[in-house]
């Protein structure tokens, strides 16, 4: 009888492997890509997304946009909210008055660790929503209106 690798249960061996590396490394944000896991064990492309799954359900990744993983730390909160609704929260915490010159897109990846298309896009929705000014090549956007508060229902 041959000695073959059973196919079943690989998934699960290579997410322990993640699960190590991301153990061993408290740095580590993003995750292998599926090509590297699959260039790395030797798998197809299903088993490498079920190996993702499979840590996605241990609460060990989470997916991004754009296919990629990153891994999920236990008591570090990250706000998971839309880039354009964390941007809102700029008028307010930086407390910006109407008028008032809003950080310039380059700040704003920095501050984020976002790409300016990323960056690029949230603005367009502030700027439609009437929250900022129209952005130009040298000309800062400006705040044109406060954000509302959300009020709490009370008791």
């Amino acid at each position: 009888m041959s000695q073959q690798v059973s196919p079943r249960g690989t998934f699960l061996k290579i997410a322990d492997a993640v699960k190590a590396q991301i153990n061993a490394d408290e740095t580590m944000v993003e995750l292998p890509t599926a090509a590297d896991l699959m260039s790395d064990f030797g798998v197809s492309r299903g088993v490498a997304l079920r190996a993702f799954s499979a840590l996605h359900k241990e609460g060990v990744a989470e997916p991004v946009p754009g296919g990629r993983w990153r891994a999920v730390r236990p008591g570090k909160n990250v706000d998971r909210r839309p880039l354009a609704e964390r941007l809102t929260d700029v008028i307010t915490n930086d407390q910006l008055p109407v008028g008032a010159t809003f950080p310039s897109a380059t700040k704003l990846c920095a501050r984020f660790g976002v790409s300016r298309p990323t960056v690029a896009k949230a603005l367009d929705k502030l700027e439609a929503a009437g929250l900022l000014s129209e952005g130009k090549q040298g000309k800062p956007r400006t705040v044109l209106s406060l954000p509302k508060r959300e009020e709490s229902a009370g008791p």
